[in-house]
């Protein structure tokens, strides 16, 4: 169970460095003298989708496993939902401030939580619907006090917030597919199908919208596809080690990762009403992880 917690942890980190490599790819931010270009969402997807596909191609055949997995409606549901969430995602943490752009995709696992209720019948207790509403009463006030402090001048549209709580939503859906898929294929059968269908779409983008990366800029999207599929392994291992319920609240560390990232490497500081608006989103999603827990425990 130590060694499944120790992995969860390292999988948070890993994507802690994409995001972060991701936020410096907006372009009017830079780490001292290192300065990179803008370069869009789908141009990011594409070079990280290229580097799991080689990766996952080659686990695939030396393992013999079936190339196109076993039930590829809901592979090719949890492919699709996976690319628009990640683009999403990608936009938002290019647009709005780091911490507050990670913590509303935190909101994913509730969204989960409403999707396998929906769709696969999963139970969901009337307390953890008042955790729910916590936390979206937090993106509220966000939306509605959402810049940071006068001093910085950073200000970010209600549009941002939106695609964010989308690209959670979506997430929300990708996870359910995962969920759903435990039960007919591999965890790298599940990976693959990211990169499958996100290669062609997010090449076709590129045909309208790319920018040539320079020096430096190729091994930062190098990066940002090997540490996404070191993630993708560590967080599979880890649950495959222990109970899922025990294990997936140690992944909320990541919103402590932001929010010390978004301070101390972005010098971010958030207003009150937006730290506050953060704190609900946190209450209500840790609570939900917790009631989850107990519920297994019970049962």
């Amino acid at each position: 169970m130590k060694k499944g917690i120790l992995y969860v942890v390292l999988s948070g980190l890993c994507f802690l460095v994409v995001n972060l490599i991701v936020k410096l790819f907006s372009g009017n931010l830079s780490l001292g003298q290192l300065k990179v270009q803008s370069l869009p969402a789908h141009e990011l997807v594409l070079s990280r989708s290229i580097v799991s596909f080689v990766i996952s191609s080659i686990i695939i055949y030396r393992k013999g496993l079936p190339y196109f997995g076993v039930n590829k409606r809901w592979l090719l549901l949890r492919g699709i939902a996976g690319m628009v969430a990640l683009t999403l995602f990608f936009m938002t943490l290019q647009n709005m401030p780091f911490a507050v752009a990670a913590v509303i995709q935190y909101l994913a696992p509730i969204f989960t939580m409403f999707f396998t209720f929906l769709i696969l019948g999963e139970r969901i207790f009337k307390i953890q619907w008042f955790f729910v509403s916590l936390a979206f009463f937090g993106v509220c006030l966000i939306s509605f006090q959402n810049h940071t402090s006068d001093d910085l001048g950073t200000y970010f549209e209600p549009y941002w917030i939106g695609l964010g709580i989308l690209s959670a939503s979506i997430s929300g859906i990708a996870y359910t597919a995962i969920v759903k898929l435990k039960k007919t294929d591999e965890p790298i059968s599940i990976v693959l199908y990211f990169p499958m269908v996100s290669i062609p779409f997010m090449a076709l983008l590129c045909l309208f919208d790319f920018v040539m990366p320079v020096g430096v800029e190729w091994l930062f999207l190098l990066l940002v596809g090997i540490f996404t599929q070191f993630a993708q392994i560590l967080l599979t291992k880890a649950l495959h080690l222990g109970s899922s319920s025990f294990i997936i609240p140690f992944q909320y560390l990541g919103i402590v990762y932001a929010l010390l990232v978004g301070y101390f490497v972005f010098d971010e500081r958030l207003n009150m009403i937006v730290n506050l608006g953060v704190l609900f989103i946190f209450l209500g999603i840790i609570m939900n992880a917790y009631l989850r827990y107990k519920k297994t425990l019970k049962s």
